[in-house]
C-alpha cells in the first residue's frame, strides 16, 4: 500500500533508560521537539508516559493530551481504531516504558499496522538498551541476536543458555537477554555454572545513569564480587563463545 500523503505520521519516541536523569543527558533536542509538537500519544503505560512527557517538558497540560494504552497484540481492531485519526492528518507518537519503541519493547504492532493503513512511521533517535550494551561490549557487532527473557525454571534456562552458546560458536554472533532485575544474580551464577570458561560475557547494566556498569570477561574471570551493583538494577547479558 502506498503512503497516504493526506495522513499524519506516527513518530517512534525513544524515551529515557535513566528516568531520573534530566532530559538533555540522553535526548536530542529535535525529540523534545517532536514530543511538544503532538497531543496524542499511543503508549506503553499511561502512568510512565506521562512521566516521560514531564521530564520532556511538553508544553501542555498533561490532562489535555490524550495518551492512550496500546491494546494486546490480538486486538487488532482496537489498534485500527487508535490510528484511524492519523488518516485525518493527525499525528502521533509511540511511548514505551524505556527505551527505543518496537525494538524490544511494544510498539512494533502499532508500526507495522500503521505501514499496512498507508501511515508514514518515522523513528526518532534515542537511547537503546541493546545498541548501548553493544557498543561497549566489545563483542562482535556485525552479527548478534536479542533474545529477551530466557526461562525461568532452572533445567530450561540451563537449556537455553547451552543453545544460545552453540549458536554464538556456530555463527561467531554475540546473543544477547535480559532478566527480571530481582533474578539478575541467579542469571550470572547459571551463566557460571552452565557455559564454558572462555565464552566472553559482558554485563551492562544501569546505562546511562551514573552509575552504570558495563564489563566483558571470560566466564572463568568474572566472581560474585564483580555483580553486587546489578542487583536489582535493569541489565543486558551478552554472551560470544569461541
Amino acid at each position: 500500500m502506498t503512503s497516504n500523503t493526506s495522513a499524519g505520521t506516527l513518530f517512534m519516541l525513544p524515551s529515557a533508560l535513566d528516568a531520573s536523569a534530566h532530559w538533555q543527558s540522553d535526548t536530542p533536542a529535535s525529540v523534545r521537539d517532536r514530543a511538544h509538537s503532538l497531543d496524542y500519544f499511543l503508549v506503553e503505560n499511561a502512568k510512565s508516559a506521562r512521566a516521560t512527557l514531564k521530564r520532556l517538558e511538553h508544553p501542555r497540560p498533561l490532562r489535555e493530551l490524550e495518551i492512550v494504552e496500546l491494546p494486546p497484540e490480538k486486538d487488532g481492531a482496537l489498534l485500527r481504531e487508535q490510528l484511524a485519526p492519523l488518516l485525518a492528518g493527525r499525528s502521533a507518537g509511540v511511548i514505551s516504558d524505556a527505551g527505543c519503541p518496537g525494538v524490544a519493547d511494544p510498539g512494533a504492532l502499532a508500526a507495522r499496522t500503521a505501514h499496512a493503513m498507508g501511515i508514514e512511521v518515522a523513528p526518532l533517535v534515542g537511547p537503546s538498551s541493546i545498541l548501548l550494551g553493544l557498543m561497549a561490549s566489545g563483542l562482535n557487532g556485525q552479527s548478534f541476536a536479542f533474545h529477551g527473557y530466557l526461562p525461568v525454571d532452572d533445567v530450561a534456562r540451563a537449556r537455553a543458555l547451552a543453545a544460545l552458546e552453540k549458536a554464538s560458536t556456530q555463527l561467531r554472533q554475540t546473543q544477547l537477554f535480559i532478566e527480571t532485575p530481582y533474578r539478575n544474580l541467579r542469571m550470572f551464577e547459571a551463566i557460571r555454572a552452565h557455559c564454558r570458561e572462555d565464552t566472553l560475557l559482558c554485563i551492562a547494566s544501569a546505562l546511562t545513569a551514573p552509575d552504570q556498569f558495563v564489563r566483558t570477561l571470560a566466564v572463568s574471570q568474572w566472581t560474585a564480587d564483580d555483580v553486587e551493583r546489578i542487583d536489582r538494577r535493569p541489565t543486558l547479558f551478552l554472551l560470544l563463545a569461541a
